[in-house]
């Protein structure tokens, strides 16, 4: 499992963003994106009021996305000719003057624009709702976390739920609890199981738990700030008061036994030692995994010497730990999930020799 923050650093970090976080209501009239030495910046005018903000790749895609303009030709236009960007950007803003959308900023940078029915569900929240639970379940601890541009993190394990796939190959039950501010994924609530002889984490989506930021529309003020209502406000707390069973299920010893059990009929599905570089050349495609990211799968697995779909899923989520993002290791540890529950045909298919 990939090291993030400590406990410790993230929840200064989500006391400081908690602080200095603003989230206004805008009209499409009120924006404008400008160019500058600095580069692209967004500005929200409104009244007396003018304020630039620096944009991130997140709110560079969500506007193009927002304004329907082709991703390839937004991020063509944003490297070759930002001029240009902004005039097409502009353009797509006052044609539609009167839409709202909620507009996302922190540290003078604008890192969302989301709809006007966002609902908002932030990490603070979130961690503030979980973590009293997790220090209360016995000999539970989190193990690895972290805070992205898209998303939270928290993967807990408890020692005290465990399992033997094979002979001296031991695991343990987990939760990964996972948030996004910026409307990259939903509150998610999945069970984890932790490997003890590489340190490796694997996310099951059997049982996970969602929560979409999808609610009433909001309202807001004539600086954009947005209100909160009490209907809002109660729904928010009905929700986080869920977390807790939610939690609390992702570590249930019967679920956890389900996990193992298909961990365990992965480790007789096997493969040809000739046939190892064709199975990870073919799961790579198959599971959108990079080129490089195969190849250290592939050093993995030959040093582990488990030829087997089970060996397969252990080195994807070893090479979890090797990647540079935090973000991109979490996906390939729900990989290697899919991967040990793939369908016996593509096993099949997979590993059968080509002529």
């Amino acid at each position: 499992m990939k090291a993030g923050k400590t406990l410790q650093e993230l929840a200064m970090e989500l006391d400081r963003q908690q602080a200095v976080k603003k989230d206004m209501l805008v009209d499409m009239g009120a924006l404008s994106m400008d160019t500058g030495d600095a580069g692209l910046a967004l500005q929200v005018s409104g009244g007396s009021m003018a304020t630039q903000y620096n944009i991130n790749d997140i709110a560079h895609r969500q506007i193009g996305q927002t304004l329907k303009i082709p991703a390839l030709y937004y991020d063509r236009m944003r490297m070759e000719y930002p001029e240009l960007l902004a005039q097409n950007v502009n353009g797509w803003f006052a044609r539609t003057p009167d839409m709202k959308r909620m507009l996302r900023t922190m540290d003078g940078t604008a890192r969302a624009l989301l709809s006007d029915r966002y609902r908002r569900i932030d990490n603070f929240e979130v961690a503030s709702a979980v973590l009293p639970i997790i220090s209360g379940m016995d000999g539970a601890s989190v193990e690895s976390c972290e805070l992205t541009d898209s998303r939270m993190y928290l993967k807990i394990v408890n020692p005290r739920v465990t399992a033997e796939v094979k002979k001296g190959d031991i695991v343990q039950a987990g939760i990964i609890i996972s948030n996004s501010e910026v409307g990259m994924g939903s509150v998610n609530v999945s069970p984890l199981v932790y490997r003890l002889v590489c340190s490796n984490g694997m996310i099951a989506q059997d049982g996970a738990v969602r929560k979409y930021h999808v609610g009433r529309a909001n309202e807001s003020g004539e600086d954009f700030s947005i209100y909160r209502s009490e209907t809002i406000e109660a729904d928010d707390k009905a929700f986080l008061m869920k977390l807790e069973d939610s939690v609390k299920a992702a570590v249930d010893q019967a679920r956890f036994a389900a996990i193992v059990d298909k961990m365990r009929e992965a480790t007789a599905a096997t493969m040809e030692a000739k046939m190892v570089p064709q199975v990870v050349e073919l799961a790579s495609k198959e599971y959108g995994i990079t080129e490089a990211e195969g190849k250290g799968i592939l050093g993995h697995l030959i040093a582990g010497g488990d030829l087997s779909l089970y060996g397969l899923a252990n080195a994807v989520t070893r090479q979890a730990q090797d990647v540079e993002s935090y973000d991109r290791s979490t996906e390939l540890e729900a990989t290697g999930y899919k991967i040990i529950t793939m369908a016996p045909a593509l096993w099949r298919s997979l590993t059968r020799e080509r002529s």
